[in-house]
């Protein structure tokens, strides 16, 4: 006779920081989800210190190591066997790895993981032999992974292709929206009454807010100014960017933003100049709010996005030229204001949850 079957009562997920990556903010709204449905949430964290720390969800239960990844890597194994959680929630790629080892060093008795694809898979800007490792490593996941969730329909298919698993262990659940439609509507903008274009993540190399500053030189409309909200490793060579430019009256970066709405409203376009991305968060927030997009076609999920070029304009990610172009044209003095497109998933955390107890039951049974 089968025991009964046990739901998902206890979700276990980890990050090693929470200095302000979207993959974070999209665990920690989830995590919310989770236990406001009723559900027990243990966050396990290399370091709770960072911007995000302050949305850490009352009930969680938060275990903080105090250390790096590698750490972490080596932590997780003993602390999920100690806590038995019933489902594993790997938030996005940069965590596969320990996804994986906690599947070799647990085996059978590791429960079911659930993986986010967070960020684009087949990339164009790493060199060959990089290239081929991480196709490789790409391939292994169907072995340490139960399941993969992937954050639009494009994305699926990417993953499917990518990894080399069977279609029917890839979902497609959107990230839970910023906040509820209604919600707080944006104040100010940080530069009323200024004219500006906006960036918003970290100041990291995958973003290339280079390209960014870089065409500001080119923007048509010399009075126009950029804001880019965000903190990471970059800054430094950012600002002497800017400095040797000329630009430091026309350009600024004052860090971290908690609530990027207000400078999202106020913007003449956002702008988003990566490498690689999964699902831009801040793009789906630009549209919602009426503010047109530029973007480089850094996903498969970003012409999922823009659907129209009343809403933004996508530019090949070397292209400078295009770039400019794709500004000038937001500029345009009189220039309508797209439709808002409401943001995705509402339905975010039921869909996970749902997936999680059909997850646990198939292991029940097997």
């Amino acid at each position: 006779m089968l025991s009964p079957f046990l739901p998902a009562n206890h979700i276990l997920t980890f990050a090693q920081s929470l200095q302000g990556g979207g993959v974070e903010r999209a665990m920690l709204r989830l995590a919310r989800g989770w236990l406001a449905a009723g559900h027990r949430v243990t966050l396990i964290l290399g370091e709770a210190a960072g911007p995000l720390s302050a949305e850490i969800p009352a009930g969680v239960e938060l275990i903080e190591r105090d250390c790096q990844y590698v750490g972490l890597l080596a932590a997780l194994p003993g602390m999920v066997a100690s806590l038995a959680p019933t489902i594993i929630f790997c938030p996005g790629n940069y965590y596969s790895s320990m996804a994986a080892w906690l599947k070799i060093r647990l085996g059978r008795a590791c429960p079911p993981i659930v993986a986010k694809v967070s960020n684009r898979l087949d990339r164009n800007d790493q060199h060959f032999p990089v290239a081929q490792g991480y196709r490789a490593w790409l391939r292994w996941h169907p072995s340490f992974v139960d399941h993969v969730v992937a954050m639009s329909p494009a994305m699926r298919e990417e993953a499917v292709r990518m990894m080399h698993i069977a279609p029917d262990r890839v979902s497609v659940i959107a990230n839970p929206p910023t906040r509820a439609p209604g919600a707080h509507p944006p104040g100010s903008p940080p530069l009323s009454g200024a004219r500006f274009l906006l960036g918003v993540g970290r100041l990291s190399p995958q973003k290339r807010w280079d390209r960014l500053i870089d065409a500001m030189p080119q923007v048509a409309d010399r009075d126009t100014r950029l804001l880019i909200l965000g903190e990471g490793g970059e800054r430094p060579g950012l600002e002497s960017r800017v400095d040797a430019l000329g630009l430091r009256r026309r350009v600024d970066l004052p860090g971290y933003a908690p609530d990027p709405q207000p400078a999202l409203a106020g913007a003449a376009a956002l702008v988003l100049t990566s490498d690689f991305e999964g699902v831009p968060g801040v793009l789906q927030e630009a549209l919602a709010l009426g503010t047109p997009v530029v973007a480089t076609e850094s996903s498969v999920a970003i012409r999922e996005l823009v659907t129209s070029p009343h809403h933004g304009s996508i530019v090949p990610a070397g292209d400078p030229a295009a770039l400019v172009a794709a500004l000038d044209h937001w500029l345009v003095p009189g220039r309508p204001r797209p439709d808002p497109v409401p943001e995705r998933g509402a339905d975010s955390v039921a869909r996970y949850l749902d997936l999680f107890d059909r997850l646990i039951f198939a292991r029940q049974r097997a």
